[in-house]
């Protein structure tokens, strides 16, 4: 029998100085069996940094078509595709293929190596890369509960974390500057 995915529940009070951006999210996300708290915690992180009308999680690691979070036109155009991990270059030349913009957040410790083999493939696609550190991303896993409120601030390139069992701070480094498809 297979393992079934554990449910988390956020409710995020998100505030992106950046943009102008004020929301509170409900969030019930399905950690799968394979994917790390880290990664996890990746995710919900990428989806505050770009959050907008109609963006949604996909089946992630169980679909590998979808990417892990996706916003949708009413047209049902992939408008925003965004993988959160180490994708290979001709994953993110099909994505954007199908998406006006795609992102790619890395976060953990063979971020480097694989942006250093890959970054020569990723320059002609137009495709935003991102990376948080490591550590951060731990500290940041080790505050998730199954059921919690959360309070990010975005400013900067960084995210301030607030939760009842403390407090941290995740920058990102942009690694690419892509662009948008006209679609």
């Amino acid at each position: 029998m297979a393992l079934k995915p554990t449910i988390y529940k956020f409710k995020i009070a998100l505030t992106d100085l950046d943009r102008n951006y004020y929301d509170t999210l409900n969030l019930t996300v399905a950690r799968h069996p394979s994917e790390t708290m880290e990664r996890m915690m990746a995710r919900i992180l990428a989806f505050c940094i770009n959050a907008q009308d109609n963006l949604s999680f996909t089946k992630g690691l169980s679909t590998a078509e979808e990417p892990d979070i996706w916003a949708r036109t009413l047209d049902n155009q992939v408008s925003l595709w965004i993988d959160v991990g180490e994708p290979a270059s001709d994953r993110i030349k099909k994505a954007r293929g199908l998406a006006s913009t795609v992102k790619v957040y890395s976060f953990n410790t063979k971020s480097d190596v694989w942006w250093n083999q890959e970054r020569e493939k990723f320059s002609p696609l137009n495709a935003y890369v991102f990376r948080f550190p490591w550590d951060k991303t731990q500290a940041l896993a080790a505050l998730v509960q199954r059921t919690m409120d959360i309070s990010v601030t975005i400013t900067d390139d960084s995210a301030y974390i607030a939760t009842e069992s403390g407090e941290c701070e995740v920058p990102w480094a942009t690694l690419q500057i892509g662009g948008t498809r006209d679609t």
